[in-house]
């Protein structure tokens, strides 16, 4: 299973029966296509949308619905579709259980950076400013290291911060995070996953949970 379904999998479990749920692009988005049968989430996307569910396949693929990032969508019975205003004050309100952000880097005080590399375009930061602060809780989904191999989870960010310790919980396909005294706090690791391995390839201080369990996906 590649890492990027591994995460959004592991991801879509977090989501409780009649939560609302914003998804971010990239791998948040993909959760969507993961939630465990049974459990009804609204899913809300910013520019307008409200109870959409599944990727659709060619058959049922509508160019006019589309999330925030462009992706397409399906609505589902009792959908709403609304302008930006309207969006935004359902996430400002306090009305949004559970956001679920992509990061380029993630520290272990629950911050967040994903919004620009400095010298790099960047369309702006978007509904992320909205959704870290207006959300009850923020999950970042994030690959563990970069494409050489360098720590995604950082003592501190280097990059330009999108919010200063939100974060709830951090989703990689290696393992599951929280936060304890200004530490990771490892609660889960990925089926064949060692903790040595995630203690190697993380760079922020790391309490181990009491109650370590092995990923479900």
């Amino acid at each position: 299973m590649k890492a990027k379904e591994i995460i959004a999998r592991r991801v879509a479990q977090e989501f409780k029966d009649g939560d609302v749920v914003n998804l971010g692009f990239g791998i948040p988005n993909a959760a969507a296509d993961y939630i465990p049968e049974g459990v009804n989430v609204i899913l809300q996307a910013e520019n307008g949308a409200l109870r959409f569910g599944e990727t659709p396949t060619k058959d049922n693929y509508n160019p006019n619905l589309a999330n925030s990032g462009g992706a397409p969508i399906t609505l589902l019975p009792g959908a709403a579709l609304f302008d930006l205003q309207t969006s935004f004050a359902i996430i400002r309100g306090g009305h949004v259980d559970a956001t679920v952000l992509g990061a380029l880097e993630v520290s272990q005080d629950g911050s967040i950076a994903n919004w620009i590399i400095p010298g790099k375009f960047a369309p702006g930061m978007g509904g992320a400013m909205d959704l870290l602060v207006g959300a009850k809780r923020v999950i970042g989904a994030i690959q563990h290291t970069t494409a050489d191999g360098q720590s995604k989870l950082l003592p501190e960010c280097t990059l330009p911060l999108s919010a200063k310790g939100v974060l709830d919980l951090v989703i990689t396909e290696l393992a599951v995070f929280g936060f304890q005294d200004g530490k990771f706090l490892l609660k889960e690791l990925a089926p064949g996953v060692t903790l040595e391995e995630v203690l190697e390839k993380t760079a922020g201080e790391v309490i181990v949970s009491e109650d370590l369990k092995t990923m479900s996906i």
